[in-house]
């Protein structure tokens, strides 16, 4: 039987190096809702970086965004369920990095908006939002869907090692392969339970669920799903976890392994 539900990643996974995704992959995608089955986009971008590639996707399906910080609708384009770390639980946590890593910036992503302190640097995944430059009490004033931390040399992985024992017990910490970047959403939220929820919803097991990724963010979704697959350029923890290596991001892989499971027999998916 071919599965039920198919989850996602974007950057890195779908999205080529050059930024875009092929037709290739988009055709990939139509294949798998003609064929009855469910379509997912699970992504560490957060709603406002989505609702610019949703007309790719012809407006249609869910998106989990923010890495489970979010579930959006691409057909209205819309926030449908947010699940934020509280405001005392976002205070403590800016106190314990800057207090584990000197010198690191801090900024709160919401839905379509970003506000930073006066240390955080913009990078290319801040495209697109204005960035509010802000006190702590206004920083810290809002439940955050996601807190985001950039140092100015650091790698993602070195921060990660930092972070990750100082917010123990109080927010998830990982990285998305951003640069210099770390990020933390509340405990108990990440793309895995996000996708779990959707599948409950239409009866579907995660046994008839198949999952792609590439970064330490989507292991939760890999592990959770009855089928994972990385992609070739994959974080080498995500290669040890998966059931499959496919093809790279530049290669469409992911398009490759749908049109096997899902293409009609002799259709042929143009590139």
């Amino acid at each position: 039987m071919t599965p039920l539900l198919v989850a996602t990643d974007l950057d890195g996974t779908v999205v080529r190096p050059d930024g875009t995704i092929s037709d290739r992959t988009v055709s990939a995608f139509a294949l798998v809702e003609e064929s009855g089955a469910e379509f997912v986009v699970a992504t560490g971008r957060p709603p406002r970086l989505v609702a610019e590639i949703a007309g790719r996707f012809g407006d249609r399906g869910l998106a989990i965004c923010s890495n489970g910080a979010y579930l959006y609708d691409m057909h209205t384009r819309t926030v449908v369920e947010e699940y934020a770390i509280t405001t005392p639980d976002l205070a403590e946590a800016v106190a314990r990095l800057r207090a584990a890593i000197p010198g690191i910036g801090i900024a709160v992503e919401h839905a379509d908006r970003l506000v930073a302190d006066s240390v955080y640097e913009p990078w290319e995944w801040d495209r697109g939002a204005t960035i509010e430059r802000a006190d702590d009490a206004t920083l810290l004033s809002l439940p955050a869907p996601k807190l985001l931390g950039r140092h100015p040399s650091l790698s993602a992985d070195e921060l990660l090692a930092l972070a990750k024992p100082a917010l123990e017990g109080l927010v998830a910490a990982y990285h998305s392969n951003g640069s210099r970047l770390v990020e933390a959403i509340a405990i108990g939220v990440n793309k895995a339970a996000a996708l779990a929820r959707l599948a409950a919803r239409s009866g579907v097991a995660a046994s008839d669920v198949i999952a792609f990724g590439d970064m330490p963010n989507d292991l939760p979704m890999l592990s959770w799903a009855g089928t994972a697959y990385g992609v070739a350029n994959a974080h080498p923890d995500v290669l040890a976890l998966v059931d499959h290596v496919i093809g790279s991001n530049s290669e469409d892989g992911v398009a490759v392994v749908l049109e096997q499971l899902y293409a009609k027999e002799n259709s042929v998916v143009g590139e």
